[in-house]
């Protein structure tokens, strides 16, 4: 599309205004968001597609655990060494996930959670564990997945091969696209072995609904030419040989390159590497350890980015720079404000898509999946933080909805600006008043949705994803009062005699509740009998019958 660019010298003067903002401007002053300005506009070489104008994050779904099934049988990329149970003296992740949403969990040599719960982990070959995973890449509007391939003539090749097929029935049940993405490092064949590994395995896939096209051409992503170390030892001449092999197979190929790919002084960066990355469709320039503060977010903008966009733009190639939600250890994510700095810089300077570095990174804590979202659910005695570390609660979602929100503004769904518009907690920090008339969601403490069963039988929470039977619109009940109406039908408390269910088609008293406000960011509901609705933790139907409000009487609001 033929769109006006502002000029760099324009650029730099907003990037600067927003930089002598205040901490506490960028992530909630209203009065500093520039709202009114749209991204900025862009030359894209390709058209929207998959990848082009969408959202994409580096998959590695490389995690086991022995007694899993795997062909590995061992705790994969969990510890080291990986054949016994993961403990504090061979862990070898940095942030420890939230696991309630998986229904195979694997226990390891830690102690107890500090929640009393015993500190279990997750394995990627589990099919209910890719397929939660993808379920919250649709509930937050996440187009698409990278998946990582490592040398697959090695001794993780099975698992890998085994891990793409449950990719891409993920992908397929829940509307995502993926990609195959190369990581080349330490591959010593790479040159012949790529090929034969894509023309006998990985082609296949190209079949698939599920699998990303970009103008009209399956996509691959080779992540590591150019690097300049020993994992990476291929000549220019070799790498462009696998891209064009690559095109030539009807592929549009990405590059995973260095920070710094055009410099021709970086010492990151192979000598005379740019006539290379030339031949490539979009590149897509690797940034962990390069930025870890707003500051340095921004200085890596205006000194490097703007330049890259500028060179791809001049040279027909789409652009796809890193986001990165920053290091939970490292205390870098100033509760979202870094991550959203980098969307508002690169969507404003015209990137044509986005790369998430990573979706389940937990290795190196630059993970946007579920996470711990205070200490009592990291085991006892251990170092790890979690989502809450510099004072913020955060819900264990909190980087999903984050990198949801960054995709909207990308698409232009809404407006481009600099202040962060994703609560730490959903519904917000205190949504005290009532959001009448508009359609809701209700999460549960146990991470499952509210369920109104379509009036048939008594409601439940114990739903992993949010159809319409899990949607309520809220409605004024008068007298302050709220009543929730899903599919036609109201939620009734059953006066606390019985299961509560959504059957009634008029409001009376036991369809009536106070909107309660919890300091935490979440609400309860309290019924005309004084007590309180409980999600039972998705064990069994919910009543309405609890005199006090504790977690299974709190509820996530997602508006």
């Amino acid at each position: 599309m033929n769109l006006k660019k502002l000029s760099v010298l324009s650029c730099a003067l907003i990037i600067g205004i927003v930089s002598a903002c205040s901490k506490k401007e960028l992530a909630g002053n209203p009065a500093n968001s520039l709202n009114n300005n749209q991204p900025k506009l862009k030359t894209a070489a390709s058209a929207v597609g998959d990848v082009v104008g969408k959202i994409t994050v580096g998959y590695q779904g490389w995690f086991a655990a022995i007694g899993d099934g795997s062909p590995i049988n061992l705790w994969w990329h969990w510890c080291n060494p990986n054949n016994q149970a993961p403990n504090a003296n061979n862990i070898g992740v940095k942030s420890w996930p939230d696991v309630r949403e998986y229904t195979s969990t694997y226990q390891t040599g830690f102690a107890n959670l500090n929640n009393g719960s015993p500190a279990k982990l997750f394995s990627s070959f589990n099919d209910q564990t890719v397929n939660v995973q993808f379920q919250w890449m649709q509930q937050n509007n996440i187009d698409c997945a990278a998946l990582q391939r490592f040398n697959p003539t090695g001794g993780e090749g099975p698992v890998r091969d085994a891990i793409t097929a449950k990719v891409k029935t993920a992908a397929e049940a829940t509307g995502r696209k993926f990609y195959i993405m190369y990581d080349v490092g330490g591959w010593t064949n790479m040159q012949s072995e790529i090929k034969t590994d894509w023309t006998n395995k990985m082609s296949a896939y190209t079949s698939s609904s599920a699998y990303a096209k970009q103008n009209g051409k399956p996509v691959v992503c080779i992540w590591g030419f150019g690097f300049n170390d020993n994992d990476h030892p291929f000549s220019a001449a070799v790498c462009l040989d696998v891209i064009n092999w690559f095109k030539s197979q009807g592929c549009y190929v990405i590059g995973g390159v260095p920070a710094y790919w055009r410099d021709p002084n970086a010492t990151e960066v192979r000598p005379n590497f740019l006539p290379t990355f030339n031949a490539l469709n979009m590149i897509s320039p690797w940034m962990i350890g390069k930025i870890g503060t707003i500051t340095e977010a921004n200085n890596f903008y205006n000194n490097t980015q703007v330049g890259d966009q500028a060179y791809c733009n001049t040279n027909g190639i789409d652009y796809q720079p890193c986001v990165l939600p920053g290091d939970l250890q490292l205390r870098q994510r100033v509760h979202g404000d870094l991550m959203w700095t980098q969307f508002y810089n690169l969507i404003h300077g015209g990137a044509q898509g986005l790369y998430i570095s990573m979706f389940d990174e937990y290795n190196e804590g630059n993970q946007i999946a579920k996470t711990t979202e205070n200490s009592s659910f990291v085991p006892a005695g251990s170092n790890f933080l979690s989502l809450d570390e510099d004072g913020t609660v955060c819900s264990a979602d909190y980087y999903l909805r984050l990198t949801g929100d960054g995709g909207r503004m990308l698409k232009g769904q809404i407006a481009l600006t600099a202040v962060r518009p994703t609560a730490p907690v959903a519904g917000g920090s205190n949504p005290t008043t009532p959001p009448i008339g508009q359609t809701i969601t209700l999460k549960g403490s146990n991470n499952d949705y509210v369920s109104s069963e379509n009036g048939t039988q008594a409601m439940n929470c114990n739903r992993v994803t949010a159809g319409g039977w899990e949607q309520f619109t809220i409605v004024d009940a008068g007298g302050g009062k709220v009543a929730l109406q899903s599919q036609g039908k109201y939620v009734s408390s059953e006066n606390g005699t019985q299961a509560i269910n959504c059957n009634r088609t008029s409001i009376g008293p036991w369809e009536q509740f106070d909107w309660v406000s919890n300091a935490d960011g979440t609400v309860s509901f309290r019924g005309n009998n004084s007590k309180y609705i409980s999600g039972e933790n998705g064990t069994q139907a919910m009543t309405c019958n609890r005199t006090t409000i504790g977690g299974w009487e709190s509820f996530r609001v997602n508006q």
